[in-house]
């Protein structure tokens, strides 16, 4: 039977710790190198290329069979995205860059969406796609506490969504995360009909909103794995690491 939740051991959360802070370091350096008139596959050889350099290996190449180093999703494109060779990044689009690092036993998870240009000259219905996505981020990890439950987080994260009148996507949601990519539990980004688990301290979990400008429906390409929305509307998303302490909740993944 599936557990309800993980509670890692004191030296698995060093591995963890290890592996979220090259998680996040890796993140940061791919989402810089981003530009207009490369190909996503360009950008994938290139995050396979920064992780490879810091010692780690990309946790998402050949899990399940996923085929890229990172998944790279752009514009209505919402997760799990590969890098393809005659997909160009244009000036004006939105990219979430999503990373998964393994390092020494530990595993590292998080996301990212960027504007390709000058921000300046971003329109504002994505402005707001990106700013509510990520305070619907900040706003799940601020619910997140030792005695609290998943519940408390997945219905932060949709108050500030439908705050900003933005699609929850619903087929995909946050999760455990630590010495495996996935582990239980599922941290959706909407309120459900129970509490889920309570948060207790050696809990690692990925939030993880999806938000799209448009409606929350979604589907997914012949590819098998390309999940875009059935509007066409441009999608975004963020995602950080949390470990639930003693005292607190620690961000893995912020640098």
């Amino acid at each position: 039977m599936r557990p309800e939740y993980v509670v890692h051991t004191a030296p698995e959360i060093i591995k963890i710790r290890r592996a979220a802070h090259m998680t996040a370091v890796a993140r940061d350096r791919i989402c810089s190198l981003v530009h207009s008139g490369m190909t996503t596959k360009d950008l994938d050889n290139i995050a396979g290329e920064v992780i490879r350099s810091m010692g780690g290996t990309p946790a998402f190449l050949n899990y399940r069979g996923y085929p890229g180093n990172i998944c790279i999703s752009v514009n209505d494109e919402v997760v799990h995205g590969i890098g393809r060779h005659d997909r160009f990044i244009l000036k004006g689009d939105v990219v979430s860059i999503d990373v998964g690092v393994a390092f020494e036993g530990g595993i590292g998870d998080t996301a990212r969406t960027v504007y390709v240009g000058n921000e300046e000259e971003m329109p504002e219905d994505i402005a707001r796609l990106l700013e509510y996505t990520r305070k619907s981020l900040e706003a799940g990890l601020a619910a997140a506490h030792p005695g609290g439950y998943v519940q408390d987080i997945s219905r932060a994260v949709e108050e500030v969504a439908q705050e900003a009148h933005l699609g929850i996507v619903r087929e995909y949601v946050g999760h455990g995360c630590g010495i495996r990519l996935h582990e239980p539990p599922d941290v959706p980004n909407f309120a459900q009909h129970r509490k889920g688990p309570k948060l207790v301290p050696g809990m690692v979990l990925c939030v993880e909103p999806m938000l799209n400008l448009g409606s929350h429906r979604v589907y997914t390409e012949s590819d098998g794995w390309t999940v875009r929305t059935r509007d066409g509307e441009p999608s975004a998303h963020f995602e950080h690491m949390i470990l639930i302490t003693e005292n607190g909740t620690e961000v893995l993944t912020r640098v």
